[in-house]
């Protein structure tokens, strides 16, 4: 039988109704969630570590990337085949993600999580666990990567999204769709991804870089606050196709003339930004004045590549290359 390690970090798998604290907290142990999963042992051997208790929007940057490095360390024990992180459901995506962008392994890093509490009815967690192990332990998983199993569906981790506040099927990879199912203890794996861009490893990903928003009628106060507050680096949410009111073009020009990186991403929840237009705070212009634009990655994923690139010490030429090769 297989070894799977599966670190528990908290988020809603491990929650229930505190009445004195008028909603969900974190309460269950690692053990607790384990028996909850029943018929998990003929699935494989789980060595279960008590990582933290953290509600999603308590990791920190610090946090994500001192569970990177306990999964590579995991990883690297040949009796392990593979590892399970349960994680609070806000900030899976962009915990997987930077672990699909650092970590290079042939068995399978799987995150899961919960949508609903102990408390519920509906309470998901001990299912989305039992699927998160059974993928783990399944041949047909090894080279999968990074993934991320939640309602019966497995996604990549480079690619998931969470959709929706409090849906079960919050969880997609928009435009492209999971990679597999798991069909009564069976895992299917209908695609895999190709062409991979290599990962990223620095010591650790560099601190701060920002996120800002472009909307109607915006000017450039964000992007100078950031600017002018020590941001390494910047990711501008843009509109559409990547383009920005016009009023927001100084203060990018600002960015660049300080030699600190702009990467355009867009707002927009599927599609890869380009140099498509070409009028005043158009995505042309914006290329032109030197920002390097993000493909079609999210603004959340964005951050987090740039984040690994500041780290690793890429210079310009080579943060063009990450972004745009």
């Amino acid at each position: 039988m297989r070894v799977i390690a599966a670190l528990f970090t908290g988020g809603t798998i491990s929650m229930r109704v505190d009445e004195s604290a008028g909603g969900a907290v974190p309460s269950l142990s690692a053990e607790e969630i384990l028996e909850a999963a029943r018929g998990i042992e003929r699935v494989a051997r789980v060595r279960p570590e008590q990582w933290g208790r953290y509600p999603g929007p308590h990791m920190t940057v610090d946090r994500q990337w001192a569970l990177r490095n306990r999964i590579a360390e995991l990883l690297a024990d040949p009796e392990i085949h593979g590892v399970v992180a349960t994680h609070g459901t806000d900030t899976l995506e962009e915990t997987a993600y930077l672990v699909a962008r650092s970590v290079a392994s042939r068995k399978p890093i799987v995150f899961t999580g919960a949508m609903r509490s102990a408390s519920d009815l509906g309470w998901d967690g001990p299912a989305n666990l039992l699927d998160a192990v059974t993928v783990a332990a399944a041949p047909e998983a090894e080279g999968i990567g990074t993934v991320v199993v939640m309602g019966g569906r497995v996604f990549a981790g480079l690619e998931d999204a969470k959709t929706h506040t409090h849906d079960l099927s919050a969880f997609e990879s928009p435009g492209l769709g999971p990679l597999g199912v798991i069909d009564e203890g069976r895992v299917i794996v209908r695609r895999r991804l190709a062409g991979t861009a290599p990962v990223l490893c620095p010591e650790a990903p560099a601190e701060p870089v920002d996120i800002v928003t472009a909307w109607a009628g915006c000017d450039a106060r964000l992007l100078d606050a950031s600017r002018e507050s020590g941001a390494r680096g910047v990711v501008l949410a843009a509109m559409g196709r990547g383009n920005v009111p016009p009023a927001m073009v100084p203060g990018i020009e600002r960015w660049i003339a300080d030699g600190k990186p702009v990467v355009i991403a867009s707002r927009a929840g599927e599609g890869r930004v380009g140099q498509t237009y070409a009028y005043p705070g158009g995505g042309r212009r914006l290329h032109e004045l030197g920002a390097v634009f993000a493909g079609a990655r999210r603004p959340q994923q964005a951050r987090i590549d740039l984040m690994l690139a500041l780290g690793a010490g890429l210079g310009a030429h080579e943060l063009r290359a990450v972004f745009e090769g």
